[in-house]
């Protein structure tokens, strides 16, 4: 006599059996390791708060930034101003809003332009060697200029306004990029993968381009941070001594420069450029130290 046996089936296989191996986790980014630390997250959050109100300025400042009222050097949550007004009765709040909007636009374009410039200057000095003589003698007389006098000179030339302002941080930020990239090139040119690229046929351009430049680029990028910096204290010094964007348009250095006279009266006045300024250089100077940390590793 012969007995079947049926065979059932009573669930899944075990997880053992149908697990599949487990995958490398991949390295992080150093950027995105460096962005997350406490101390670049304090930076993003104060740089973030800063960006943010000026790019609501017209949302946030329930008054235009020139229109006058009759409460001259009005205190702290005086009725309808948050900060008080100045000398004219124009309301601070607004003022500062609209002064942190024109700074950013003016460093938003005069940073990247004179790090442009300055990378393809450093790229133009590493093709050739006379080239390379021309660019650092070049880049000497830019830095023989003390940042005033290179200030005063373009606004000779110009005039007062946005285009020489944005002229000036872009000049005095143009070697230095410059030297920073050609610097790196010069280091990465003599690493091995390079020699090995061109031993596989590579032509210059192409490891200049594909090997070079994405190695040589991590101190850019902190630059990038500490030349923002730069940037907002070079706007507010030109502003501050007049020769910066015309009034009545505001700006931070401008409206810390108009309440100089009245600081014993209305020490006021000063608190919301002050603060501001402070604010946007502490947090972009977070963010920096926290990049450079990361790529020195």
């Amino acid at each position: 006599m012969t007995t079947t046996t049926d065979t059932v089936l009573t669930g899944p296989p075990p997880p053992a059996a149908t697990r599949k191996p487990g995958r490398r986790s991949r390295p992080r980014h150093p950027y995105r390791t460096a962005l997350s630390t406490a101390r670049a997250r304090t930076g993003l959050v104060l740089v973030g708060a800063v960006v943010l109100a000026g790019l609501f300025a017209p949302l946030l400042a329930g008054h235009g930034p020139t229109e006058q009222s009759a409460q001259s050097l009005a205190a702290f949550a005086a009725p309808g101003h948050p900060l008080g007004t100045d000398d004219l009765g124009r309301d601070l709040l607004s003022r500062v809003l609209y002064g942190i909007r024109a700074d950013l636009g003016i460093i938003a374009v005069a940073v990247p332009l004179g790090a442009a410039l300055g990378c393809l200057a450093a790229l133009l000095a590493a093709s050739h060697p006379v080239a390379d003589t021309i660019v650092q003698r070049v880049f000497d007389l830019v830095l023989a200029f003390p940042g005033l006098i290179l200030a005063l000179a373009v606004t000779a030339i110009l005039g007062p306004g946005r285009i020489p302002v944005v002229l000036v941080i872009a000049l005095a930020e143009i070697p230095v990029f410059g030297r920073l990239l050609r610097g790196s090139v010069l280091v990465q040119r003599e690493r091995e993968y390079v020699t090995a690229a061109r031993v596989g046929g590579s032509s210059g351009r192409r490891v200049l381009f594909r090997h070079i430049l994405p190695n040589a680029a991590d101190p850019l990028i902190v630059q990038i941070a500490v030349s923002l910096t730069v940037a907002v204290f070079i706007e507010g010094a030109m502003s501050f001594l007049g020769v910066g964007v015309r009034p009545p348009e505001p700006t931070l250095g401008s409206v810390l420069a108009q309440s100089l006279p009245y600081l014993s009266e209305a020490p006021h006045f000063a608190a919301g450029p002050l603060i501001t300024v402070t604010a946007l250089v502490l947090g972009l100077s977070l963010v920096a130290e926290a990049l450079n940390r990361e790529i020195r590793r």
